[in-house]
């Protein structure tokens, strides 16, 4: 933070530290992030919802509480926002979407930021995504397109883009994504900030609507590692109004973070991962591999089989959840999702159960190279973000439609449910790149250790975007 007093820009770490000791009050950094949102985000278009009365109310009783010296959480007066698929008390839960503006408002907060709130983090609003996560662009026919921060003309990615784009700005130290098929990685991938997608099941959903049950996630992003850690830490634990949420202890990642990597074993992932990209993508893994002295090369077998069927499951899975929607409001939806949706209600059932088979196989045989290494690094994008309005890209001589295409190295990664950390790493003075920082199932603690590793070592960096 070049400005000690400049609140709005401080990270979650430096802003619960400063709360906590009584540096400065929780109201004063929340009405410092307001007036930077207000100020910026009309041009990042980033946030779909600001709730002013609500976080000063909450940053008002974080500071009378401290006066009455009870501890305030170890995110103590942190401004976060999320995905507007989360649902926030009092408003409708719009998951991006036209058709969702009409529900009920939400009764009551979704499980994560109950729990964010309960470590005294302050919620600050919603942040613009894909309509019904469908995406990988940051493009929103209803609300507009999020822009990238660091060049306004680019695509921010998706589903997350709101997210990526209010933490890439600086208008939020933390924002809640979610991650079906690499939503979380490639906004932070093209926005240059800190990602994580945790363990299939290992965060609760509760209170999130859903795009694909068997393959949603939901994780934080942030500009330095240490505040997904903290983050991390504070949504941990069972929760029994998500069914698919494993019944496993909390086993916090804060800990260990600075207990180093000499112990690990690390690999570049080759074969179908080190094909398509553009050459500044394998370019970032390689600045990684470096640093960390990764000199293996393991191919994950049949990834592009796994892609593949990751896509049948989401076309089918998504389907299915919007069919009465589909039937009785199809000019409602944005056209690109809605003929993707209901060429996925067309999916003959015995295809979408060879594809279920297929994914077990595809575990065991992921699963078995996790016995060898403990991290697999690969790239998160096959390249920049490309141009707001981009069709198509050029990847390998070949001409293909960039919303498809995005998540063509995610994808066989959350198929899944591997836990990943998506590093911002920059080449040079032009847009950054993301790297996955992949570990085996459960092993957050390990991802978050290396994506630490490199962050102190200056390899992976997200600054704020010169946006002032």
């Amino acid at each position: 933070m070049s400005d000690p007093t400049d609140w709005s820009l401080a990270q979650a770490a430096e802003i619960a530290a400063a709360v906590s000791a009584g540096r400065v009050g929780a109201r004063a950094v929340t009405e410092a992030a307001l007036a930077r949102i207000r100020r910026l985000d009309p041009r990042v278009n980033a946030f779909t919802d600001l709730l002013p009365e609500r976080a000063l109310a909450r940053a008002d009783a974080l500071d009378a509480a401290r006066a009455a010296v009870q501890a305030p959480g170890p995110l103590a007066g942190v401004p976060f926002a999320v995905k507007n698929l989360f649902d926030i008390a009092g408003l409708p839960t719009r998951a991006g979407s036209k058709i969702n503006r009409g529900r009920e408002p939400a009764a009551r907060d979704a499980a994560l930021i109950r729990r964010l709130e309960a470590a005294g983090a302050v919620l600050i609003g919603g942040l613009n995504m894909g309509e019904y996560a469908y995406d990988f662009t940051g493009e929103n026919v209803h609300d507009g397109d999020t822009h990238n921060p660091h060049d306004l003309t680019r695509m921010s990615g998706g589903s997350s883009g709101g997210s990526g784009g209010a933490v890439a700005a600086g208008l939020v130290p933390l924002a809640l994504g979610s991650d079906t098929n690499g939503s979380i990685r490639v906004p932070s991938a093209f926005c240059g900030c800190f990602g994580l997608k945790p363990t299939y099941g290992r965060l609760s959903r509760a209170g999130s609507f859903p795009f694909v049950g068997s393959l949603d996630h939901v994780g934080p992003m942030a500009r330095s590692v240490r505040d997904l850690a903290l983050a991390y830490d504070a949504m941990l634990g069972p929760d029994p109004d998500d069914p698919a949420q494993a019944d496993r202890p909390a086993e916090p990642a804060g800990p260990s973070l600075e207990a180093g990597i000499g112990s690990l074993r690390f690999a570049v992932a080759g074969g179908y991962f080190a094909r398509m990209g553009e050459r500044d993508a394998f370019a970032a893994v390689a600045a990684v591999a470096r640093a960390l002295a990764a000199e293996r090369i393991v191919e994950i077998p049949e990834a592009a089989r796994a892609r593949a069927a990751a896509y049948l499951i989401t076309a089918a899975e998504g389907a299915s959840l919007h069919l009465e929607r589909l039937r009785a409001r199809p000019r409602d939806f944005d056209p690109a999702v809605r003929d993707r949706l209901i060429a996925g209600a067309m999916i003959p059932a015995p295809v979408v159960d060879r594809a279920q088979r297929f994914r077990r196989w595809y575990r065991d045989a992921v699963g078995a190279l996790f016995r060898e290494v403990d991290v697999i690094l690969a790239p998160a994008t096959p390249c920049r973000a490309p141009r707001g309005g981009q069709k198509t890209f050029v990847l390998d001589g070949v001409e293909l439609p960039v919303r498809a295409n995005v998540g063509l190295y995610t994808q066989p990664i959350s198929f899944i449910g591997l836990p990943v950390v998506a590093v911002p790493v920059r080449l040079d003075e032009g847009l950054p790149l993301g790297v996955q920082v992949i570990a085996a199932p459960w092993r957050e603690d390990v991802a978050l250790r290396v994506a630490h590793h490199l962050e102190r070592a200056g390899v992976a960096r997200a600054p704020v975007a010169a946006l002032d």
